[in-house]
């Protein structure tokens, strides 16, 4: 029977565990030159310490315009390649699997002047209309996409994730509130994203998985629905993306219409549709704090993985804390092993 301390393979990537760290933006690139610092080794470094099967850093960027803040870290120069290597080499010395999150924040990139995205649509009252993308710009768009690939194949990360999730530019293109294109990118809204993928799986060794964090719903008037992200999942499937990672929101400000609920696992029937019906591995997120909810999504095969954010925030030993809760043995570092009952 499967749990959350079962071993999982995709691919080439083997993960002790089902427990994954997703992406979450530290802010903490000091010289705003994308490059990775000590924050960031320690910070990654310490959750592959802490027991968990996959690591995922941060949002990271094709281009500098294209972060949240001039604080994100960055793909976009060789010179980002080393600093990043080390981290995942470090990872891997104590048993953990990593992967990086390529993306561009299009319209949400707070400290471009102006940002880019697929129309001027501004996010919300008080920030930036961003320019519209011409045609040409957004096909050099997905070979920056392509050349971020490269350099985390480069780094040795075990996997890529596409962030296609929370309003970001991939996203945004894939929207039918942010998306008012004319030319091919908006007659058929998924193009973009399947221009990338693409593009990114020919720098991508045949055995490592990529995975695209989506938004399974927008929460939000005239945004689409789950029965619509199944939809595009299947176009992403069929361009070659191997497990999604299904979140929700980030395209607008939640309204009244699909406001999500604010009880635990609220995302998981999300994460089941998509593996149900489009018959692809998932990561499951949102809320699934407590080490026996988690377990039971696996238990309940609702997701393959479970993303655990906020929580390994607080407590970089999540993963080694939920084994002592689940009565899980597993293998604990040596220095740690008089701190916890697994038995």
């Amino acid at each position: 029977m499967l749990d959350l301390f079962s071993s999982y393979q995709i691919k080439g990537l083997d993960l002790k565990n089902r427990v994954v760290m997703p992406p979450m933006c530290q802010y903490s690139v000091t010289k705003k030159d994308g490059v990775a610092n000590d924050w960031h080794h320690t910070h990654y470094v310490s959750r592959a310490i802490g027991g968990t099967g996959l690591i995922i850093v941060e949002m990271t960027d094709v281009e500098p315009d294209g972060r949240i803040s001039d604080y994100d870290l960055g793909l976009w120069s060789d010179e980002q390649i080393a600093p990043l290597a080390k981290i995942v080499e470090d990872v891997h010395h104590y048993g953990s699997k990593i992967g990086i999150q390529i993306a561009h924040a299009g319209r949400k990139a707070e400290d471009a002047n102006p940002p880019v995205a697929p129309s001027p649509i501004a996010f919300d009252e008080g920030w930036k209309t961003p320019r519209e993308l011409t045609t040409e710009e957004v096909k050099a768009m997905v070979e920056k996409f392509r050349l971020a690939a490269r350099r985390a194949v480069q780094a040795g990360f075990d996997t890529i994730e596409l962030h296609g999730a929370h309003g970001y530019l991939i996203h945004q293109f894939q929207s039918p509130i942010t998306n008012k294109r004319t030319d091919e990118y908006g007659q058929d809204r998924n193009q973009f994203a399947v221009e990338v993928i693409r593009a990114v799986k020919s720098e991508m060794p045949e055995s490592m998985p990529l995975i695209m964090r989506i938004s399974g719903t927008e929460f939000v008037e005239g945004g689409y629905r789950i029965e619509d992200s199944i939809e595009f999942s299947k176009a992403y499937k069929e361009a070659g993306v191997d497990m999604i990672h299904v979140s929700a929101g980030g395209e607008g400000q939640i309204t009244a219409a699909g406001r999500p609920g604010t009880h635990v696992a609220y995302q998981v029937p999300l994460a089941r549709a998509i593996k149900q019906n489009v018959d692809i591995p998932v990561i499951a997120v949102g809320r699934l704090d407590d080490a026996a909810l988690a377990n039971a999504v696996i238990g309940n095969e609702d997701a393959d993985l479970v993303a655990v954010g906020r929580a390994m925030l607080k407590n970089p030993y999540w993963t080694l804390n939920a084994a002592e809760q689940l009565r899980k043995e597993i293998e604990l570092p040596e220095q740690y092993k008089m701190g916890f009952r697994l038995k």
